[in-house]
């Protein structure tokens, strides 16, 4: 039975004019998924249904999703998160709920790492699903073997913006974007080169979200990105005081945020 299946082009470039075929005529098409958005159930026999395609170096792997969810389109990721997103498929991965040590940002005399929290802020009267970055420790510039920390500069070089009230919206940073693929998040890219987006913080492991973010997440197709120099924000164990420790850091002046799209889904 032909399935209510979208293809875009990228993926019909991606997978051939025969293997997309195949699929609209209901050939290796389930009738049944598991959004890989939302994670709840579709039928591609009675809703609109995207073909996502998810494409490492050396793997791909072919997804489904609400069409009300996201677009058919075709999502870089690392053959290890793809490896990753298929173990998890087969039931074969057992995820931690929060992430292992991110990708190491060069300090001296030693590494830090950047830790991020998922979390819902009261913003403009609207639950917003965000992104709290802070390292463990003084990041410094590039080549620089001096102690300063030079964190909050870098990101302000890189377009984000200084926070003075938790009550205002970010405003947007081109080019940045927060990859939420299989439902979890896996990466915060940023601008690289020729056109392509590089990631600037990717987790060892895909970070699991509540239901609640990701569903602000979908609904507004974007995150808000707060950054902290380390100490100024802490491990929070609830939401309420998440806050009041973003609060206090915008009040110092250590705070910056911008708003991004969603990469993938």
């Amino acid at each position: 039975m032909p399935r209510m299946l979208d293809v875009s082009d990228d993926v019909r470039a991606e997978i051939g004019d025969e293997e997309a075929d195949r699929l609209l005529a209901g050939g290796d098409a389930p009738g049944s998924y598991d959004c890989t958005s939302c994670r709840t159930p579709g039928d591609s026999e009675q809703e609109r249904t995207s073909t996502v395609l998810f494409v490492g170096e050396e793997t791909a792997v072919l997804a489904f999703a609400h069409a009300t969810c996201i677009p058919s389109q075709v999502v870089p990721v690392s053959e290890e998160q793809l490896q990753g997103a298929v173990r998890s498929i087969t039931g074969e991965d057992a995820a931690p709920e929060t992430p292992a040590p991110a990708v190491p940002l060069p300090t001296t005399p030693r590494q830090a790492t950047l830790g991020i929290t998922c979390g819902l802020v009261l913003v403009e009267d609207d639950l917003r699903p965000a992104l709290v970055v802070e390292p463990d420790g003084p990041i410094a510039r590039p080549g620089s073997a001096g102690p300063d920390d030079a964190f909050l500069p870098l990101l302000l070089e890189q377009g984000f913006h200084p926070v003075t009230d938790m009550n205002q919206l970010p405003g947007p940073n081109p080019g940045w974007s927060a990859l939420l693929a299989m439902g979890k998040l896996h990466a915060v890219l940023q601008p690289g080169g020729a056109g392509q987006q590089a990631a600037w913080w990717q987790a060892h492991q895909p970070l699991a979200v509540s239901d609640g973010w990701r569903a602000a997440a979908n609904k507004a197709q974007s995150v808000l990105m707060y950054a902290a120099p380390a100490g100024s924000i802490g491990h929070q164990p609830r939401e309420d005081l998440m806050r009041e420790a973003l609060e206090k850091a915008a009040a110092k002046g250590t705070l910056v945020a911008a708003e991004m799209p969603l990469a993938g889904t």
